[in-house]
């Protein structure tokens, strides 16, 4: 999720729907199918929804589905957004659809932690992490149809001793294991927040810059023209 903002309040960042209405519409048309396996809470879906795009979202808290599905009933009632509860390795194989578009944005290891469940990878040891990470990204883009777009919103992150982990290199290498090529960047600019507050006693203490930005990586999956002429613009 676009790990900026806290929804209801409590400890899990929501998506920036203007992030998702423009993938939507600058990659997928109406009645096409997106598959977000790492679905968390209910933005990604709705916006689909009210756009005219399916959505089918995997999210292993069924607290959490239940809170999707009862905030799209309020908002979109007539064709809600899809989630299903359990582990994306499993419900990405046995239940997802096939995609038209891939667009998600994954748990930043262990940056925010969502449940005590063994199979949430923000529980995971980052070497355990980034594997099953790969392995869900690897069986998304199974489902995804030829000639399709992929959307990742992805940062680089810190481990616990203030280094960075590179995770957008290891997202975009676990694409183009997948046989994607990496298509499009863009520097998502995030809310600064506290961000000024905290710079100068950071940056005091260890020469530590406060960060303000996500990557956006679009991935392709076959011909980028051919995918470009699918779409209803």
């Amino acid at each position: 999720m676009g790990r900026a903002m806290n929804e209801r309040g409590g400890g899990t960042s929501i998506f920036d729907p203007v992030v998702c209405e423009l993938a939507y519409r600058w990659f997928t048309s109406p009645g096409q199918q997106v598959v977000d396996p790492f679905a968390g809470g209910s933005v990604r879906g709705i916006v689909a929804a009210s756009m005219g795009r399916k959505y089918w979202g995997g999210e292993l808290r069924q607290e959490q589905v239940e809170a999707n599905r009862e905030q799209a009933a309020e908002i979109c009632p007539g064709k809600p957004p899809e989630w299903t509860c359990g582990d994306s390795l499993d419900t990405l194989e046995l239940i997802a659809p096939a995609a038209d578009f891939i667009f998600s944005c994954p748990p930043y290891g262990d940056l925010e932690v969502y449940s005590d469940d063994p199979a949430d990878l923000s529980t995971m040891e980052y070497h355990t992490f980034i594997p099953a990470y790969k392995r869900i990204i690897l069986r998304a883009c199974k489902l995804l149809k030829p000639d399709r777009f992929a959307c990742f919103v992805v940062g680089d992150f810190r481990d616990k001793k203030g280094f960075y982990r590179n995770f957008v290199s290891e997202t975009i290498n676990g694409f183009l294991d997948s046989g994607l090529q990496l298509y499009n960047e863009a520097i998502l600019v995030t809310p600064v927040g506290s961000a000024c507050m905290r710079v100068t006693k950071q940056f005091e203490a260890s020469r530590k810059f406060a960060k303000t930005h996500q990557n956006l990586l679009v991935f392709i999956k076959g011909d980028p023209k051919k995918a470009t002429s699918a779409l209803d613009i």
